[in-house]
């Protein structure tokens, strides 16, 4: 686990709703449980200054960061899909992204992450495609914010599907490697299950919190992989419904002791 992506995890799940900051004392004892050093968090900490989604603050505790705007826009659109509370309906409608001007690698290296982070599947090395769902007002900003910093010009297009789901079907298979994403969520179950379900009767606050982390870390990683498609563009019997089954559940049952663990490691302001 890198200091950086747990970091963002610990803001994003734990610090957010107690007011998105705290002291570097209690960042570094928050991520012992997880064998993160101190001098990694530092370096991990001034990574993200530098990026733009921490700043600095001086809080009675001591010296601490705070997320930005932008930190908290990406961290709240992040809990909406790790804990699905964004609305699941979908009116046939695709976002469509065409890449009008040339890009270099490593353009185009990053243009892939975000965008695949964000839920847009490429068609083509220029053409990139995503279920239009819920509230996308945050997607469509980030997506213009993410042109503009990468500096490559883009048409934007709202296209509405308007066969039957085969033919959708068949674009998502092009977008999207779904027997890939289908083993990677059979294997989070599998790898998962001794790391929650496998705890003592006589589990420590400390030891809750650091399994309901790691859980909640790998699946984190799924936001980069699944863009989270309406069931009616995905396979019968998708395995991605039990693995979130699976998630919810020790999730849910591991947080008391998480969130009272989290409270002992901060400042009472904190809390």
């Amino acid at each position: 686990m890198q200091a950086r992506s747990a970091l963002f995890d610990l803001y994003g799940d734990h610090l957010r709703p107690r007011g998105g900051e705290a002291p570097v004392a209690a960042l570094v004892r928050l991520l012992a449980p997880l064998s993160i050093a101190a001098p990694a968090v530092r370096t991990a900490i001034s990574r993200m200054v530098r990026q733009g989604w921490l700043a600095p603050v001086r809080l009675p505790a001591g010296p601490g960061y705070a997320l930005t705007g932008r930190g908290m826009r990406r961290l709240d659109e992040a809990a909406a899909r790790i804990y699905r509370t964004t609305r699941r309906d979908w009116d046939g409608r695709f976002d469509l992204l065409v890449l009008t001007g040339s890009a270099t690698r490593a353009q185009r290296s990053r243009l892939a992450d975000t965008l695949g982070y964000l839920g847009f599947g490429a068609l083509s090395p220029s053409t990139w495609a995503a279920p239009r769902r819920g509230t996308v007002r945050a997607r469509d900003a980030e997506v213009a914010a993410l042109l503009d910093e990468v500096g490559v010009a883009a048409a934007r297009f709202v296209a509405r599907h308007d066969g039957d789901t085969a033919g959708a079907s068949d674009l998502v298979r092009r977008a999207w490697d779904l027997p890939a994403l289908a083993t990677a969520y059979r294997e989070f179950v599998t790898e998962y299950t001794p790391v929650v379900a496998g705890l003592p009767a006589t589990v420590t606050d400390e030891q809750a919190y650091a399994a309901r982390f790691r859980l909640v870390h790998a699946w984190r990683t799924f936001l980069f992989s699944d863009p989270q498609l309406p069931a009616e563009l995905l396979p019968p019997d998708w395995p991605g419904a039990a693995a979130a089954a699976f998630f919810d559940r020790y999730a849910g049952r591991l947080r008391a002791a998480a969130d009272r663990y989290v409270d002992s490691c901060l400042p009472t302001t904190h809390r």
